[in-house]
């Protein structure tokens, strides 16, 4: 019979909305020689390495009664040019127009009828760019250990992963599920618990909160729409290198004292000036190696936006994470990137699994750093430019900022819910000046 879902895989399956769909996006910016990348040899590059992966061929089949959770099989009607659409900005195709299409792009769920993943050839913006809007559902990343994004790229080796079967019949597939159910009495259990995945995971974060503070009551925590905004922006990776040297910890601490300054910032524009001592809750997802393997796990960090002098923060920021990175072994960014290759979406989106099972009560913003390759990557001929990480929104979560970097820049998205952040486009240009700001005083 085809894979199954795990019961950790299927809760969050049974737990999605569709308001808040936890699907992984990415917006990546080409700069294609001429003639060199055209829709038609895109789709030839999708398809060609896609059909190597069968599992970005199967969709989801839920079993009847939901006696047990949905197994993946073939998509016989598989059709690439479902997944791979193209289409135009007016003009003048400025990034602005951009990224509001990729916000009402990434805001629509990916159809449970067929291979849970999209991409989108946008043409028309200017200097002659590509614009690549992928959408990935997260169940399909870890199913398959990587993001089709990762299918673009020539220098990453794409494995035959998963073996590809047939649509079983109802029959069949009510036949399984019985069979598994009787040699394995304990799944009922656990099949309960997946599909109350909502209460569950309001059972986890009761029992967090009984040993942390709540979170506190921000703007940034807002019941979640079905329209979302988004704003992008970058920086130089070796500007973060240099304060990291300067100041000690990481290039992840750098990035979250420059945040905890944006934040700052647009929670004083909105009438609600942290005071001393305010705080901003975090979950931050890092990598750790156990004794296991390498795994995704949960750090709720409390960002000192209260604090004025950005040295502070940062040093604040340095001495926290040196205290989780005490209860386990971290894995540092040459070693991920060595471990996964171009595997930023994916890491990105086993962050987003974690925060999905989070309560709104215990932290106010889900933020993922994953550095990915400092060298040139290519499609079809045409090199990367920009990729910036689009994180999805869980319930209650007004915001989230996914930061990647690549060949030596630093990318920020921030994916807002529309009405909860109208101004989500100041959060891009805070960054910038909480940049300078803490430049300014390390000097």
């Amino acid at each position: 019979m085809p894979d199954r879902l795990s019961s950790l895989d299927a809760s969050f399956f049974y737990a999605e909305q569709p308001n808040t769909p936890l699907q992984v996006g990415q917006v990546a910016v080409f700069r294609p020689e001429r003639g060199r990348f055209s829709y038609q040899k895109f789709v030839e590059l999708i398809t060609e390495r896609v059909i190597r992966v069968p599992r970005f061929q199967q969709k989801l089949r839920e079993v009847p009664l939901r006696l047990s959770h949905p197994v993946w099989v073939e998509d016989t009607h598989f059709d690439a040019g479902y997944h791979v659409r193209r289409l135009g900005l007016p003009r003048p195709g400025n990034d602005s127009q951009l990224h509001e299409l990729a916000a009402r792009l990434l805001a629509r769920p990916l159809d449970r009828e067929r291979p849970l993943w999209e991409l989108y050839f946008v043409e028309g913006l200017t200097d002659k760019r590509i614009a690549v809007i992928t959408k990935t559902h997260a169940a399909l990343v870890d199913g398959v250990g990587m993001d089709v994004a990762q299918a673009l790229f020539e220098e990453q080796p794409i494995l035959n992963i998963a073996p590809s079967y047939g649509e079983p019949s109802t029959r069949e597939l009510v036949t399984d599920a019985l069979v598994q159910l009787w040699h394995r009495p304990s799944q009922l259990w656990q099949l309960a618990r997946a599909q109350g995945a909502r209460a569950s995971a309001s059972h986890l974060a009761n029992a967090l909160s009984t040993a942390a503070r709540p979170a506190p009551d921000l703007p940034l925590n807002a019941n979640v729409g079905p329209h979302r905004r988004l704003a992008l922006t970058q920086v130089d990776l070796e500007h973060l290198r240099q304060l990291r040297k300067r100041h000690g910890g990481s290039v992840n601490d750098v990035v979250l004292a420059v945040l905890t300054g944006t934040l700052r910032s647009w929670l004083s524009s909105h009438g609600a000036a942290p005071p001393a001592g305010g705080i901003v809750r975090a979950l931050v997802p890092v990598s750790m190696r156990t004794s296991e393997g390498d795994t995704v796990s949960a750090r709720l960090v409390d960002l000192p936006v209260g604090e004025a002098n950005p040295i502070l923060r940062l040093q604040h920021i340095v001495h926290t994470m040196a205290g989780h990175k005490e209860t386990g072994q971290s894995v540092g960014a040459d070693a991920l990137v060595r471990l996964s290759g171009f595997a930023v979406p994916t890491l990105h989106a086993l962050g987003a699994r974690v925060a999905s099972t989070m309560s709104r009560r215990l932290f106010n913003v889900m933020i993922t750093n994953v550095p990915g390759p400092q060298k040139p990557l290519f499609a079809g001929g045409a090199q990367l430019d920009q990729v910036f990480p689009v994180m999805p929104l869980a319930q209650g979560q007004g915001l989230a900022i996914g930061v990647s970097s690549y060949n030596g820049t630093a990318f920020f998205g921030f994916h807002a819910d529309r009405e909860a952040l109208a101004d989500v486009q100041d959060l891009a240009t805070m960054t910038q000046e909480s940049l300078q700001e803490l430049k300014g005083a390390a000097r």
